[in-house]
């Protein structure tokens, strides 16, 4: 399966230098798009850290990767060497930086992880200036209907087919159970991939011994995907302190299972200031349609603000409104710290825009203001050439994102 993440990593290697971190969550198609590269050069090299045989390689030092990748050797193109998951290494940071201090014009570098890479801290000197991340997401709407790279951040408007539409929604956006388009596997995947991040991944790279309960954690986000998250109430439901709470919580964002959403506070009167919402990566695992129809969207949003920001058209986040009186926007996409656009989200087109959309548009000075709307057909115009509050149909919307 082509994705954009193809694009990306031949648009940095055709004018970067820097190593090319790769960084989503498990089974999102990190490896897949890493070997793909090997198109782009006449000398590939795959290490996976999991690897016996690759692991005593990378034990050896830069110089004995770099004998096993032939960088000696006179190529056309520039040699491509991919490592995954290496930031299991206690030393990775350390390995990297020696490796491309040393080769980086004789080869190109790909470093993948299915843990955010700035999560561990150990493993020596800095990094700064030596890597460009990228983070790479599921499956979309746009990126169904295309995997072509644009100069700016909205594309003109284009119809996703409607089986791929049909599969998105129920199979979700990562790439082996959207292509399979099979309940049953698709559960059984779900099954797999929980245990391997719980009993797999979080186990060694964590010291959270308590997975058990940490998986009950998850649960319990599961069914409140989109509310507001207390985590006051979340510790005394699971019998562990706040702290315990908001730490692991931080795990399980680090590990891609969710992301958290802070409420925007500039030029809101009255603004909520503490309390987050929390989304999952997957939307696919969420039963309540309408807080699998928002869970959708943010993931959408998120996607375009990180690809935005990792392709350095700018600085992009991703907020929610709420003020005390319990006046609500569902999103709210930020440019360089100033509001962007809103978003609205609703399963049908009846009742007219929210009134909350015209007092928060007002308030924040953001140009748009959408109330996505999943009960209409796709329409074939640009929702973002109109600035007062309009209600857009959820596949014209998401697929001018990215």
């Amino acid at each position: 399966m082509k994705r954009i993440y193809d694009e990306v990593i031949k648009k940095h290697f055709a004018n970067d230098q820097q190593i090319l971190f790769i960084a989503g969550a498990r089974q999102v198609g990190k490896t897949t798009v890493a070997q793909n590269a090997n198109a782009l050069t006449d000398s590939f090299t795959y290490l996976d850290w999991d690897n016996q045989n690759h692991r005593e390689i990378i034990l050896q030092g830069p110089e004995a990767v770099a004998q096993y990748a032939h960088l000696e050797y006179l190529t056309e193109k520039l040699p491509i060497i991919a490592f995954d998951e290496i930031h299991k290494f206690s030393l990775w940071k350390e390995f990297l930086k020696g490796f491309y201090d040393t080769y980086h014009e004789k080869t190109h570098t790909i470093v993948t992880g299915s843990a955010k890479l700035d999560v561990y801290k150990a493993g020596g000197d800095s990094l700064m200036g030596r890597y460009f991340l990228y983070r790479i997401h599921p499956l979309s709407v746009a990126e169904c209907i295309t995997t072509k790279i644009i100069e700016t951040e909205i594309r003109k408007p284009n119809s996703i087919p409607p089986t791929d539409w049909k599969n998105l929604l129920e199979f979700g956006g990562f790439p082996e159970p959207f292509s399979k388009q099979n309940k049953s596997f698709s559960l059984r995947w779900q099954n797999l991939r929980s245990q391997q991040l719980f009993r797999e991944d979080i186990i060694d790279l964590t010291k959270i011994q308590d997975i058990a309960r940490l998986e009950i954690l998850a649960e319990l986000l599961k069914q409140q995907a989109g509310s507001l998250t207390s985590y006051s109430q979340l510790a005394k439901k699971l019998r562990i302190s706040v702290d315990t709470t908001s730490r692991w919580i931080k795990t399980l964002e680090s590990f891609y299972y969710c992301f958290s959403l802070h409420p925007w506070t500039k030029n809101i009167t009255r603004s909520l200031l503490k309390e987050p919402k929390i989304f999952l990566w997957d939307w696919s695992l969420l039963s309540d349609p309408g807080a699998k129809m928002e869970n959708f969207v943010a993931c959408h949003l998120m996607k375009a603000t990180q690809f935005w920001t990792d392709q350095g058209l700018g600085d992009y986040k991703l907020y929610f409104i709420r003020d005390l009186e319990k006046n609500e926007v569902d999103f709210l996409v930020s440019k360089n710290d100033q509001a962007w656009f809103l978003v609205e989200v609703k399963a049908s087109s009846n009742g007219g825009i929210s009134k909350h959309l015209y007092k928060f548009q007002k308030q924040t000075g953001a140009p748009h203001a959408f109330q996505v709307v999943f009960d209409l057909e796709y329409v074939d115009k640009d929702c973002f050439s109109i600035n007062d509050p309009v209600i857009v149909p959820v596949r014209t919307f998401l697929s001018q994102l990215v």
